[in-house]
């Protein structure tokens, strides 16, 4: 059996994989959850919040067995821990996740997106250092498909989103292209246009390309569905 990482997105912390690791811990995986900086219970300032802070959270939690998740934006930490310390992890699974190119920072890969999702949804802070996901929209832009308790649950635990990791270009080499790697695609996203993702899914092998009918919010809607396409990816890695 496999050891998990699992790696959130923006606004989240390890609270969001709550439905997902007691499904692969049936299957008989480990997995674990960890709060990026400043997110959750890691007390780190938001303006003290870099790509090379995230990476680093990542690379302190991963073993050279860890099969590292990285879900949306989470795409970007996990795939700098990669690029530092190939010998470090098993794999990567990108979940409606960004995979970044040689370069180019989430905030680049997002405006070159088919079309935009969150411009009008996300309010930045009076200094300019985060940004927060206007109430109105977290349900449609996350968890339209998921259980009524989901929104209250996740809305009480959202958190602002430090923008300058996310505006930080990342230089890739071949260190980071031989890391195993999977795409999960969702496609019912409202978050990463779906046609988007499975462009980025194209740089995986085909039979490691998988989808999964479900918001962004894979993990609250389809938790089950999510951890038996998990263990079917664990099986080819």
């Amino acid at each position: 059996m496999a050891s998990f990482l699992l790696i959130h997105g923006s606004c989240h912390g390890a609270w969001c994989w709550r439905d997902l690791i007691p499904e692969l811990e049936a299957m008989g995986h480990v997995a674990r959850a960890i709060d990026l900086p400043s997110h959750g219970s890691d007390p780190t300032p938001i303006p003290e919040v870099t790509l090379n802070s995230c990476r680093d959270a990542v690379l302190a939690a991963s073993t050279p067995d860890t099969i590292i998740v990285g879900h949306s934006w989470g795409g970007y930490p996990i795939s700098a821990a990669a690029e530092a310390q190939p010998e470090a992890m098993r794999a990567l699974i990108y979940l409606s996740a960004y995979v970044p190119l040689d370069g180019m920072s989430m905030v680049e890969m997002r405006k070159n997106g088919p079309h935009q999702t969150i411009v009008n949804a996300v309010e930045k802070s009076d200094d300019g250092l985060s940004y927060t996901v206007h109430p109105d929209c977290v349900r449609d832009l996350f968890y339209h498909d998921c259980a009524p308790e989901i929104l209250p649950f996740a809305f009480a635990r959202l958190s602002p989103q430090p923008i300058r990791p996310q505006n930080t270009p990342l230089p890739l080499s071949a260190k980071f292209q031989k890391v195993p790697k999977a795409y999960i695609r969702s496609t019912d996203d409202r978050t990463v246009p779906t046609e988007y993702q499975k462009q980025m899914s194209d740089s995986v092998p085909a039979d490691l390309r998988y989808t999964i009918d479900s918001s962004h919010s894979a993990f609250f809607s389809h938790p089950r569905r999510l951890a038996e396409i998990l263990n079917e990816i664990e099986g080819k890695l």
